[in-house]
């Protein structure tokens, strides 16, 4: 039976995945068939391993293919020009050894009589050039393929290599010289980034090594069509139906079709939850929007490589930092520039996604994990906003049942309470951050929220809860005026007949010393608001 996969390749026959096969295709027509040298460059756990040995497999009716990974040899290799050329003859030996790439015997015991030679007296170019001498003579072009190359990109010899493949390539070019019909690298950093990651010592040595890379721009994160497909496959395998279509909707709201999430939440809902609650007790009970929910709270709670890397980037680019806490606590919008490193940082990283010009947090999974990050951190625990949470937590639950009118009451109280003789004006960004601090502890361990990003008609709307299956809309407004605050109950309507809900709630903040706080109902095109004033 096959499985949910999230640790390493997935491989078709063993694994749930979707069909990449059109993707894959799309790769090879556009750019391997027409020669090109190009750089795969997308986030941590970003499918694409799994991508490069789906286009080996596709590409060994007409091609030889070499698919080396730069995680197998150790960073001493990368002392000396020597040392690095015998590991990769070693690697070009195993690679016909293990995975029965058909390199000549000649060739082999070139790369042999390197490896076993003083690496003193092994020079690159000698390597290069048995490469060209195989490309000459073999009845297939030869495609190099090489994963995990961010093993490498912090040292010169590096670039060394990726100078003669760019030699090779342009004496191809101009004056018909054999080499690689394609050489396709694969990792996170991309090469123009190189000069960045050089130890300052040598950062004087950059002279654009492999400028003749060609942009990737092909789309890898999961559509919702091929989610679909996957779960269809997984219903037809273990005899049961389930609305495949609405719980692929939900997984891609979360996570934006980012493969490895995709994955974790499945994986989740498949190992975790059957018979987990009186809520989960069957598969078919578990593989509905409320299941994807309560896979997502896991998760959210959970450790995993890929929210490890998240936070690792983090803490160590201080500019990366701040670039985050500007988008999700200050509301700003920012349009992207390639040249700001920060920004270039983050959408290397998958942190944020470029959309209509402007960045964005990449999936709603990422936002909650980072407002999670930034609602713990020791001196935000310490405000009297998330204290009051913490002491409030028990009166709001009844039955499983999360009471958002009596918390939002009594919110107008502890809002007071704690700031009611403060002047202090702030944003609506700063009200959602002080609100979530509150509600954080309220719901945690039980339910999800979420920061939703844009309506259909792109304007912004705020807090969305799930709690055990039920959803709460709130919408944070600063008042500025009757006018303002009439569009924003209309926003709300519409947002509530998007999501088919009769009920929201719409929290205003005041800053008028006139104000009166308290809690108003009212009707407003079919739905009911239940409307905070702070």
């Amino acid at each position: 039976m096959k499985e949910f996969n999230i640790a390493g390749l997935c491989v078709p026959e063993k694994h749930y995945m979707v069909d990449i096969s059109d993707r894959v295709q799309e790769i090879r027509k556009k750019l391997v068939d027409k020669g090109k040298y190009f750089c795969i460059n997308r986030a941590r756990q970003y499918g694409k391993t799994t991508t490069l040995a789906a286009l080996k497999r596709n590409l060994q009716d007409k091609y030889i293919v070499v698919s080396l990974d730069f995680q197998k040899i150790g960073d001493g290799v990368f002392h000396s020009e020597g040392e690095f050329t015998q590991a990769l003859a070693r690697l070009f030996s195993d690679a016909a050894e293990f995975e029965h790439v058909p390199i000549p015997e000649k060739y082999l015991g070139r790369f042999e009589e390197m490896n076993s030679g003083d690496p003193k007296r092994v020079k690159m170019d000698e390597i290069f050039r048995e490469f060209k001498r195989w490309c000459l003579e073999s009845e297939k072009p030869v495609v190099l393929i090489i994963d995990e190359v961010d093993s490498a990109t912090n040292n010169q010899v590096f670039l060394d290599f990726l100078a003669q493949l760019r030699e090779g390539y342009l004496s191809r070019e101009s004056d018909g010289v054999p080499t690689f019909a394609s050489v396709i690298l694969s990792g996170v950093t991309d090469v123009k980034n190189l000069k960045r990651k050089l130890r300052p010592e040598e950062s004087h040595k950059v002279n654009s090594p492999w400028n003749i890379a060609v942009p990737f721009t092909m789309e890898m994160s999961l559509p919702r069509a091929g989610v679909e497909k996957m779960l269809d496959e997984y219903a037809k395998d273990h005899h049961f139906t389930f609305d495949t279509g609405t719980v692929a909707a939900v997984i891609d709201e979360y996570t934006s079709g980012y493969p490895f999430l995709v994955s974790s939440i499945c994986r989740t809902m498949d190992t975790e939850l059957v018979g987990s609650s009186k809520r989960f007790k069957s598969r078919k009970n578990v593989w509905t929007p409320v299941g994807v929910g309560e896979a997502v709270r896991r998760m959210l709670e959970d450790s995993n490589t890929l929210f490890d890397s998240l936070h690792k980037q983090i803490l160590e680019n201080e500019e990366l930092e701040k670039l985050i806490r500007r988008i999700l606590f200050a509301g700003e919008r920012f349009s992207y520039s390639p040249a700001v490193l920060p920004m270039e940082d983050a959408v290397m990283h998958g942190f944020v996604t470029k959309k209509k010009g402007a960045i964005t947090i990449a999936n709603r999974i990422f936002e909650t994990r980072l407002y999670n990050y930034y609602l713990t951190v020791d001196e935000m625990k310490s405000t009297p906003a998330f204290q009051a949470g913490v002491n409030d937590k028990e009166q709001f639950v009844k039955g499983g049942k999360l009471l958002m009118d009596k918390l939002l009451s009594h919110y107008v109280t502890v809002f007071d309470d704690l700031y009611g003789e403060s002047e202090e004006r702030f944003s609506e960004d700063e009200g959602r951050r002080r609100f979530l601090l509150y509600i954080r502890p309220i719901i945690n361990g039980t339910g999800n929220y979420y920061i939703e990003a844009e309506t259909r008609n792109s304007r912004r709307m705020d807090l969305v809860i799930d709690y055990l299956g039920e959803q709460f809309i709130v919408e944070l407004k600063i008042w500025g005026g009757k006018a303002y605050h009439t569009k924003g109950e209309d926003q709300l309507a519409d947002y509530l007949e998007s999501k088919h809900l009769a009920k929201g709630y719409l929290l205003t903040y005041s800053f008028n010393k006139k104000k009166t706080p308290g809690v108003e109902r009212k009707q407003v095109r079919g739905k009911e608001i239940v409307e905070v004033f702070v």
